[in-house]
Order: C-alpha cells, then structure tokens, then sequence
C-alpha cells in the first residue's frame, strides 16, 4: 500500500468514526431533561373567592356559602345586606389554584385556574375578584384577579342542553400576581444534588461519570438510583447558578426501563422498543350469549270468549368461536406480540387482557402498568 493509499484509508476510517461519535452524542441525553436540582421544586398555592358577571348561570340559593361570602364582601366595602334576602344567580363560589414556580419574585405573573364548587351551570363570561393565594404554610404568597376563558360551553334549558368539555372550569392567562419571594435561595445552600426523573442505578452513575469526566476530577457521587451528589469544594463554584448551567448541558446515556403501559378506559398501549417477550404460546378465545324477546299478539278465535294477550317469544342463542393462537419464540418484542394478536382479530381490550395474563405468566420482561 503506497502512501496516497494509506492517506485515503486513515481519511475515511476518521469520517466513519466521526460519524459514529457523532450519532452516539445524538443518541444522549441533557442533564437537565432528566434530573432536577433537589430544593428547587414549584409550590402548589390554593384560594377561595367569588366569581361575578355571570349570566343567570351562578350559584342557586341552596348553596349557602356563595350567599355568605357574597354578604361579607359587600360588607368590607361599607353595603350591609341581610344574607338570606340575597340571590347569586349571577355570582359562584370557586376555588383557585396556582404554582408557584421557584425563585419566583414579587411582581410575577402566574396562570390561574379557576374551579366552581357550588351548583353553578357556567362560568361563561364571569370576572375573579381579588383572591389572595396562600401555600401549605398558611402564608399569602400571590394575589389572582380576572375574566375567566374557558374551554367549553353550556346552552339550553330543561331537557335541551348541549354541553362541550367542562364550562365550570376556566383559567387566567397571567391572573395572578406574586406578592412574597419564593422561599428558595440558590446562594444559600449548603451542598449541591441532583434527582433523576426517573430512578435507575445507571443512569445515576453514567450523570457521576459525565460530570467527573468534564472536570477531569472527582466531583460527582452517585449516592442512590435516583440522587447525583456534587462536591462544592471539589468543583471550586463561585456561582452555584454558573455551575448549574454548565452541568446541566453535559449529555448523558440513560438507561430506561422496560416498560408497557395500558389504558382499560380507552384501549391505549404505550410500548418501549426494548421490551421483549419469553417463549410463549397464546390461545385466545370468544363466547357471545345474545337473549332476544320478541312479542306477539295472541288473537282468541271468533265467539270462543277468549282474551286477546300479548304473549313474550324468548330466542336464546350462544355462540363460540374457535379459540385462536399466536406463537412466539424467545426474546420475541411486544410489537410482534401485538401484530400477532391483531392478525387474529383481537381488539385493543384483547390485547389488554391478554398482556395482563403474559405478565402474570412471567414471560413479560418489562413493567406493566395499568392507568
């Protein structure tokens, strides 16, 4: 081999192994879509206020709460009104609701939702008035005030209504205001975690590994299958925001579990790639029982002084078919045990039930979850 050839030679072998490098780091994952910082999490906050401008389709007077709350308001504006002389066909009573996402600062918008709890039809067309929001420690932390958008409507009356998705619900884009800081202080914490989304052993050592490669040093332990503790010392941050920033944009390699995911309501099947199924053998069966009655009018013959009587005719029928069977060899894939079962004829509830006893049989290698 001349030296031009050599050259060619080492010049494509480095193009297919940049190729290949190339679409390993594809294939990584970022840190920060798998793992969180632990501390730094988003805070549920909950309120209860009124809501006005409706169109005869508030609260009736049975609900006495809406009626109390709407004498109270009116009396810290200075109006006093005997509760019971009150109608809030045009008011509802509703609980509001809001996350309060961390190192959040005074000034803040927040997205609201808004829920009726009384008997109200709608909140088609309805204003929020001033609710303050308060967390699980009992302190007002945002401030929610609006016109409600939602997602659906209700017309008619009586029997005749139509009615899409839920109208007792809605939501305000940028409603709420946060009045206190978040409880979360970056600078002030001790040490530095991460938790993984999802818990797995190696996917906790492939994010140490990563990170003490990047530093060329010890920084990163995996403690468990879900934390990633970092040495502040060992990484000399001077900024832990910095420090994050850089992590977070390390990929990784994860190692997802096998998993199947089923849905008895709707018939869903959600499926990983890697799943695969031990050698086995599926006979799947159908017995349908159809009871039909049928009446007919017995009509007594002419000056017999019968009765006419309308007597029930019973038709029983059962019917069942053959039982049907997919085979499958060792380490075949669900997909191939679905398309098996589909080629029967088994319908989506088939292949639940049947996945159901495969796992029960333990010849599913995955987790099979039911929603």
């Amino acid at each position: 081999m001349n030296y031009r050839s050599l050259l060619v030679f080492a010049m494509s072998l480095g193009m297919v192994l940049s190729t290949a490098l190339a679409e390993e780091e594809s294939k990584k994952a970022l840190i920060r879509d798998i793992a969180t910082v632990e501390g730094v999490r988003d805070n549920p906050l909950v309120g209860y206020g009124i809501v006005v401008g409706l169109k005869g389709t508030g609260d009736s007077r049975q609900t006495i709460f809406t009626v109390q709350t709407l004498a109270n308001a009116l009396q810290r504006m200075g109006v006093q009104i005997p509760p019971g002389t009150a109608r809030v066909n045009n008011v509802a009573a509703v609980f509001v609701t809001a996350s309060l996402p961390p190192f959040a600062r005074p000034g803040m918008q927040l997205d609201i939702t808004v829920s009726s709890v009384g008997d109200a039809k709608s909140l088609e067309g309805g204003l929020l008035l001033l609710t303050p929001l308060s967390a699980a420690d009992g302190q007002v932390y945002a401030a929610a005030q609006g016109p409600l958008t939602i997602g659906g409507y209700s017309a008619g009356n009586s029997g005749n209504v139509r009615q899409v998705n839920h109208p007792t619900v809605g939501r305000i884009a940028g409603g709420g205001l946060v009045e206190r800081p978040a409880p979360v202080e970056l600078r002030t914490f001790p040490k530095l975690a991460l938790l993984l989304r999802e818990p797995s052993f190696g996917t906790a050592s492939e994010v140490a590994s990563s990170i003490n490669k990047d530093f060329g040093h010890s920084v990163a332990l995996a403690a468990d299958n879900r934390r990633v503790e970092i040495d502040l010392a060992s990484a000399k941050a001077t900024n832990l925001a910095d420090l994050m920033a850089h992590i977070e944009g390390l990929g990784v390699t994860v190692h997802r579990r096998a998993k199947v995911v089923v849905n008895e309501r709707t018939g869903t099947i959600v499926m990983g790639k890697d799943v695969r199924v031990g050698g086995v053998s599926v006979l799947h069966g159908n017995l349908s029982i159809q009871i039909a009655t049928q009446y007919e009018v017995s009509q007594p013959e002419a000056l017999s002084k019968g009765q006419t009587a309308v007597v029930p005719q019973r038709d029983v029928r059962a019917q069942e078919t053959p039982a049907r069977r997919v085979e499958l060899g060792e380490g075949a894939s669900v997909e191939q045990l679905v398309n098996g079962l589909q080629a029967i004829g088994a319908t989506a509830r088939d292949v639940i039930a049947i996945l159901q006893a495969v796992k029960a049989a333990g010849a599913l290698d995955a987790d099979l979850e039911v929603i």
